[in-house]
């Protein structure tokens, strides 16, 4: 049935009193409700070598998570496959729940590397399940290395409401993809690159060649992360938290970027809709979720902005309407994103032999959030010594402005800031002296109406980020180049009417959330846009959901330079009614290829 026609019909039959309305929430999902067998699906392009036989697989890892509370991560030993020629590599995370259980984080580390960080689906006593792969050829200096850790935290509970134990297995896919029809085509319409340095080792220091770390990896790669008895991630809990790790890296190291990992968890999961402390305060509210809506992970090198992140609004499967969140999962939700910053300008700094302290906090942080990172670096083995010094070092100060009016329930909540980073160093190398210039821009917009009482609550908010990486040499200008423009938005508009009894609303709810990507890499190029709508209702009491409708639609369309993938499916009461996919391009679209 359409979920406004069951919204209509409890509305006939259910008794009204006055009561607060309540904040966005975290909800438990009902148990009689039925997530039925259709596997848990998270929209996103196939990976491009999805279709090739794997060179080799490797089972690794097989646990049942039932009550992991409070311990630490499960492990198992890895080592490299023997044998195995591959360029490639892939994760697969597959994962079943048998009973009735919350949304859970889960994060994968190898060496204490992240390589995944995901959330797990709400399950019933129906039980759920769901399989996706992620491409981990970034990581292949950690996974061509024997003796390894391979540790997985799913931090859960099993009591009397709790009953689901996640039983996880993981492996290992390794692709030979420079012997397959997709290397073959894509070296037909690849530019030519310039080498500069020739190596006996498995890579050259190369120009014109792309700065995506999955194209070519890092020689090492160094976890920036905790001791790991509770997970390798660290745990912030306000804005004033800074937590930090010394690292020495090699003195041959000619390239540096830092990958980050982070969540957002308890009162500050749905940061974007948390209202300032002012209004909790004047309106007596007994809520803990507040200290506004501007959240920006910072990254520090020696005390130092070198970076920061505005993060996309992954939404977890008990998040603002558990029913949106079956069988189609939140944008991100299985595989949460992951975001670099170049840090090559900064080895006039790193290269000096000795230890330097990388640091994270997160503006404006309450309870909590988990937040870890990895450092790819390239290393030239060449004779010559590796130099570097900076250029330009702007001071990364940011700009938030803030406007409110409210009169007691009622009012309206502005936000906006802004951060502009300009970067460059150089660095002499076997490759010559490269000079790299890194300018970033992030624009943050969020405004907050609460009409009739804050019955009616509006959301709107909206990230924008613009990131350019030139690399030059003195003598012929840019030899390599990097450009990606993100824009994230979210609108969210509840409904809620009290019912009888204390803490029971009915509260309907639209959202849409979206998230699009022009990228520019050389000659490489790629258009991204996902986005989601969402309407439906639940009865709640508290935090649990007693009944509810929900249903999601979602499109799915990228575009680049190896082609093309659309997407287009919706559900409605925990089952899919529509479904299409297209790996055709259209007129005019391109449908070649590129290195």
């Amino acid at each position: 049935m359409n979920p406004s026609l069951l919204l209509l019909s409890v509305l006939l039959i259910l008794p009204l009193s006055d009561a607060s309305p309540p904040p966005f929430k975290h909800y438990r999902f009902p148990t009689s409700a039925s997530t039925s067998l259709e596997k848990q699906i998270e929209v996103t392009r196939p990976l491009p070598f999805d279709s090739l036989t794997p060179a080799c697989t490797l089972p690794l890892f097989n646990h049942t998570f039932a009550h992991t509370s409070g311990l630490p991560p499960s492990a198992a030993n890895y080592s490299a496959p023997l044998n195995c020629t591959w360029s490639n590599a892939a994760l697969r995370f597959s994962a079943s729940a048998n009973g009735t259980q919350s949304d859970r984080i889960a994060a994968v580390w190898l060496a204490g590397a992240e390589l995944l960080r995901a959330s797990t689906p709400q399950s019933t006593s129906d039980g759920v399940s769901w399989s996706f792969n992620k491409d981990v050829t970034r990581f292949s200096a950690l996974l061509r290395r024997p003796k390894l850790t391979l540790s997985v935290m799913l931090e859960n509970t099993v009591d009397d409401f709790y009953t689901g134990a996640f039983n996880v297995n993981i492996t290992f896919l390794f692709y030979n993809v420079r012997n397959s029809p997709i290397h073959n085509r894509r070296s037909l319409n690849s530019s030519p690159r310039k080498i500069i340095k020739r190596s006996r080792r498995r890579q050259s220091i190369t120009l014109n060649a792309s700065l995506e770390l999955d194209k070519i990896p890092a020689d090492l790669i160094i976890p920036v992360s905790a001791a790991g008895e509770e997970g390798y991630w660290f745990k912030i809990q306000t804005g004033n938290d800074a937590v930090y790790q010394g690292i020495q890296i090699p003195n041959n190291t000619y390239r540096a970027v830092i990958e980050v990992f982070v969540s957002a968890h308890g009162d500050d999961e749905l940061w974007y809709t948390n209202p300032p402390d002012f209004y909790i305060e004047s309106n007596g509210l007994n809520i803990t979720r507040g200290h506004g809506v501007y959240r920006e992970v910072l990254v520090t090198l020696d005390g130092n902005v070198v970076g920061s992140v505005l993060p996309f609004p992954v939404i977890y499967t008990g998040g603002i309407n558990p029913f949106f969140w079956s069988p189609i999962v939140a944008i991100g939700a299985f595989n949460l994103p992951s975001y670099e910053i170049e840090l090559t300008p900064f080895l006039g700094i790193l290269l000096d032999d000795k230890k330097h302290y990388f640091g994270f906090g997160v503006a404006d942080a309450i309870s909590f959030w988990l937040v870890d990172a990895n450092l790819h670096l390239w290393l030239d083995d060449g004779p010559v010594k590796v130099l570097a010094g900076p250029i330009k070092y702007k001071n990364p100060n940011n700009c938030v402005e803030r406007e409110s009016s409210f009169a007691e329930l009622n009012g309206k909540f502005e936000t906006e800031g802004e951060r502009k980073t300009e970067f460059s160093g150089w660095v002499y190398s076997s490759a010559g002296n490269l000079t790299t210039s890194v300018t970033t821009k992030l624009e943050f917009e969020n405004e907050i109406n609460y009409k009739s009482n804050a019955t009616i609550v509006k959301v709107e908010h909206e990230v924008k980020v613009k990131k350019e990486i030139e690399i030059s040499i003195p003598s012929s200008g840019t030899v390599a180049s990097y450009s990606v423009e993100s824009e994230y938005e979210l609108e969210l508009k509840t409904t809620s009417i009290a019912g009888a009894g204390a803490e029971n609303y009915l509260v309907s709810t639209e959202l849409e959330i979206s998230y699009e990507e022009e990228k520019e890499i050389g000659d490489f190029e790629s258009e991204l846009e996902s986005k989601q709508e969402c309407s439906g209702w639940i009865f709640v009491h508290g935090d649990d959901v007693l009944s509810g409708a929900g249903a999601t639609s979602q499109s799915y369309e990228v575009e680049d330079s190896h082609g093309c993938y659309t997407r287009k499916i919706s559900a409605d009461q925990g089952a899919v009614v529509g479904d299409s996919q297209n790996f055709l391009c259209a007129i005019g679209r391109v449908s070649g290829s590129s290195a």
